[in-house]
């Protein structure tokens, strides 16, 4: 019995468990004539017994699932032939990956040696027996909730204050993962930093010109140490933000106001999901849009100028990354300028501002907070863009002012310098985390400035 299958199973008995809650709630009070008598709805009554009978068994199922593996792997080596058992755990590591593709059918059963064979006949064995046990065991849980339930249904009963704590406990446990989830990603990404500057120091990195992290296996190689100087990097991830956002914050403000103030409502009810269409196209489409037209195109009028722009340009990303953030911008200051209250465009009416004025001298300023957060959270969205800079911006970590060069940013490092096998005890590798640490803690701050300017100036209206 598949997985899938035991929680199709439990999903019905869960529907039953309902059903009988809420026919018993009803049941205790005489029928539907007296459900004046009951604490709670019927439907609390059924949403008790269907979270008791699921809730346990749900738990139960995840645990099983998350040890299978182990405890059968376990098993199976035990009972390998002496030959086996007694490989070097990477030897033993590859006879059982061997095991594992016989089991999922990437190998064929007779192509596998004896010894093979047969773990993996025990494995399919022993996970079957697994199956079945959990599938009993799930089922009996459901059943055990539905029957103790049902037996202490009764007028009195407060199933609507249980149902909400259950669910507020609930909410908690999914609160408690997404903070430990972050507190998790924090601390790896720390650890590994850190590693990396016990070898390489922290000034060098963050201070460094050059960039180049070919480190050589044996000290006698050309390029045995490697340059660790992340100025590069960091400055192509200015260059490159910096002209996304001097294409994105002009076009995404003007057209929030134009569609907040001026657009007729039938016209703003087409435009603004046309322009949001923009947010939902992969970034990869855009890459594929900067490396292919707009690279081409500036390379193109750069030659007729007299200009040498190169094939992949910091121009080229942060026009194509601007437009991206367009929707971006345009979505936050229009959602800004629409909460102003219309009494403060009515109180510059009546003292004889014009619509021009009324939107420069109060709406803007009234909804200015939040725009500047807005546009700060764009710049933690251009920051972070990874795509677009590797198909049109390149890999060289160029040390230049010149918009027209090639240059790279941090995510684009972090990616190359993961890319592929690694080992996780060379400064090359371990760079990529002292790179994102620093890339989070840069969008941190931008994150906490924008809550910060939004809070501290925003204006509370009656």
């Amino acid at each position: 019995m598949t997985p899938a299958a035991i929680l199709v199973v439990l999903v019905g008995l869960t529907l039953v468990a309902y059903t009988v809650g809420k026919h018993r709630a009803l049941a205790v009070v005489g029928g539907s004539r007296g459900i004046r008598n009951l604490h709670s709805l019927p439907s609390y009554y059924g949403a008790l017994t269907a979270l008791w009978c699921a809730v346990p068994a749900l738990i139960v199922f995840a645990l099983w699932m998350a040890f299978q593996d182990g405890i059968i792997t376990a098993l199976v080596v035990s009972h390998l032939p002496p030959d086996l058992r007694n490989l070097t755990p990477s030897q033993l590591g590859l006879a059982l990956n061997d095991v594992r593709n016989v089991v999922a059918g990437n190998v064929p059963f007779d192509a596998a040696r004896p010894e093979i064979q047969a773990a993996a006949t025990e494995y399919m064995s022993l996970r079957e027996t697994s199956r079945l046990a959990l599938a009993g065991l799930v089922v009996a849980l459901g059943v055990v909730g539905i029957v103790v339930v049902r037996a202490k249904i009764s007028a009195s009963l407060r199933a609507r204050n249980a149902v909400e704590k259950m669910v507020e406990w609930a909410l908690i446990a999914c609160s408690l993962i997404a903070v430990l989830t972050t507190v998790g990603i924090i601390a790896s990404v720390a650890f590994e930093a850190a590693r990396f500057f016990s070898k390489v120091p922290w000034y060098e990195f963050l201070f460094g010109l050059h960039w180049s992290p070919q480190t050589a296996i044996r000290a006698d190689q050309v390029g045995a140490s490697g340059s660790f100087g992340a100025v590069p990097l960091f400055w192509g991830t200015i260059m490159i933000s910096g002209i996304a956002m001097l294409i994105a914050v002009p076009i995404g403000l003007f057209s929030a106001i134009y569609l907040a103030e001026y657009a007729h409502r039938r016209f703003r009810a087409w435009t603004k999901p046309f322009l949001e269409v923009l947010a939902g196209i992969p970034t990869v489409v855009y890459g594929f849009f900067a490396a292919l037209t707009v690279a081409p195109a500036l390379r193109g009028w750069g030659t007729v100028f007299g200009l040498d722009v190169a094939s992949e340009s910091a121009l080229a990303a942060g026009l194509v990354m601007g437009i991206m953030i367009v929707p971006f911008v345009s979505s936050l200051a229009d959602d800004m300028i629409t909460a102003v209250p219309q009494s403060l465009r009515d109180g510059a009416y009546a003292l004889g501002a014009t619509k021009s004025e009324t939107i420069k001298h109060v709406v803007i300023r009234a909804a200015l907070p939040g725009i500047v957060g807005g546009v700060l959270l764009a710049i933690s969205r251009a920051v972070g863009e990874t795509m677009i800079v590797v198909m049109a911006a390149g890999l060289a970590a160029n040390l230049t002012a010149n918009p027209f060069e090639a240059v790279t940013t941090v995510t684009v490092q972090i990616v190359s310098l993961l890319v592929g096998d690694q080992e996780f005890d060379s400064a090359r590798t371990l760079a990529a985390f002292a790179l994102g640490l620093v890339l989070f803690l840069v969008t941190l701050g931008l994150n906490v400035l924008a809550l910060h300017i939004v809070k501290r100036y925003r204006e509370q209206y009656e």
